[in-house]
This record gives structure tokens, C-alpha cells and sequence, in this order.
């Protein structure tokens, strides 16, 4: 692709591309939320047509993943380091695989929690829901950072939009350690290889918050160049 080509796919930066990116990622995160709601309920038909659609999305996100590494611009003049967008492009991305993984582990091995635990289960879901998706505010603000040349108010706000993830993050560790709890007092009436597996799920719904916080402190490294 020659340099001219590069310009018009990518403009001045790869700003554009990265949040496109970001809004895959997040529609795939979304879709997590009615698979949950159906596989807790045992409505094992309408899990799998959702969880069809977060490998979709999944797959749609890998594909721009891919486009935005191919093309990414290796010269000086990029207002963002290379290195910067393919770890926020990493971060990103680690976020729709895992939402993959999730649906994909608990509709393989059908693995239904407690009755008792379902409300709080889909509460942690949404809460790294709105994790992902407060990341995903920070970087749609990326344009306004390189227009302004990262100074003046708009650091301030993104740093602010960081600080309320790391707020609803914590939130949402708050939450899983209920969740475990919750499995703990049940755990020795339930099969053991479930119940692994019901951990294992615990754990990775836990990863979505903890890797679009991860999203932040990029951001924030970035904010302080």
C-alpha cells in the first residue's frame, strides 16, 4: 500500500480505525448479556443463537484488528506511538476474545449456577459491561486528545472518565467476591467439575473488567508523554 493509500484509509492518524474497533469489541461484550440471561434460565436454544452472535462480533473485531496492524503507519509523524495503539488494539482485543470464551465455555458444558446466584451473576456481567463500555468513552475522546496535542481541558476530562472506570472496576471486584462467596456456600452440594468450571467462569467474567481498565492505564501512560 503505497503512502497515499495509507493517508486515506488511516487520515493524519489511526485514531479513527482504533475506535472503530473499540465499538466492535463492545457490541460483542454487549451480546454477553442475553446469552447470560438465557443460559442461567436454561433456555439453552436461544444461549446458542446469542453466543453465534458474540463469535460473529468477535471475528468482525479480529478482522479490523488485523486491517489496522497491516496498515498502521510506521513513519515519525504519527500524533500517537505505534507502540501505544497496538496495545490499546491488544487490550481491546482481549476483551472480545474473552467475552467469546465465556459463551462458549459455559453453552459447551451447559453449565447452569445456582438458582440463588443468577440476580448477582448477570449484575457482575452488566457491571464489566459498563467497564468495557467506559472504556470505550476514554477512547472515543483519543481525536479531541491528538486535536488538542494532549494538553489543556481534555486531558483533564479524559482522566476523569479514567478515574470512573477504575471506579466501576472496583465496583465489580466488590461484586465477584460475592459471587464467589455465593458458590462457596453451595459448592459441596454441586458436582465438583462443575463447579470448577463455575469458577473458571467467575474469573473470566472478572478479566473483561480487569482488561478494560488496563485500556485506562494506557491511556494514562499516554496522557503522561
Amino acid at each position: 500500500m503505497s503512502p497515499v493509500d495509507i493517508y486515506t484509509l488511516f487520515g493524519s492518524s489511526p485514531v479513527s480505525p482504533l475506535q472503530a474497533h473499540m465499538a466492535k469489541v463492545q457490541a460483542c461484550i454487549e451480546a454477553l448479556e442475553p446469552f447470560v440471561d438465557a443460559a442461567v434460565a436454561g433456555k439453552w436454544s436461544k444461549a446458542e443463537k446469542a453466543q453465534q452472535k458474540i463469535a460473529k462480533l468477535e471475528n468482525e473485531a479480529d478482522d479490523l484488528k488485523k486491517t489496522l496492524r497491516l496498515n498502521l503507519p510506521t513513519g515519525l509523524f504519527m500524533p500517537v506511538s505505534r507502540r501505544d495503539v497496538l496495545e490499546v488494539l491488544t487490550m481491546q482485543d482481549r476483551i472480545a476474545n474473552k467475552s467469546k470464551d465465556i459463551a462458549g465455555l459455559m453453552l459447551g458444558r451447559k453449565i447452569e449456577f445456582p438458582e440463588a446466584m443468577h440476580k448477582k451473576l448477570v449484575e457482575f456481567v452488566k457491571r464489566c459491561i459498563d467497564a468495557s463500555g467506559q472504556a470505550q468513552i476514554a477512547i472515543n475522546e483519543l481525536d479531541e486528545l491528538v486535536a488538542t496535542g494532549f494538553r489543556g481541558n481534555e486531558i483533564k476530562l479524559v482522566a476523569s472518565m479514567i478515574k470512573k472506570l477504575n471506579k466501576i472496576e472496583n465496583d465489580t471486584d466488590k461484586i465477584q467476591v460475592k459471587v464467589r462467596a455465593m458458590l462457596f456456600k453451595q459448592e459441596k452440594d454441586l458436582p465438583p467439575i462443575d463447579v470448577m468450571f463455575m469458577y473458571k467462569v467467575i474469573d473470566w467474567i472478572g478479566d473483561l473488567a480487569d482488561i478494560a481498565q488496563r485500556v485506562g492505564s494506557r491511556l494514562e501512560l499516554m496522557l503522561a508523554k
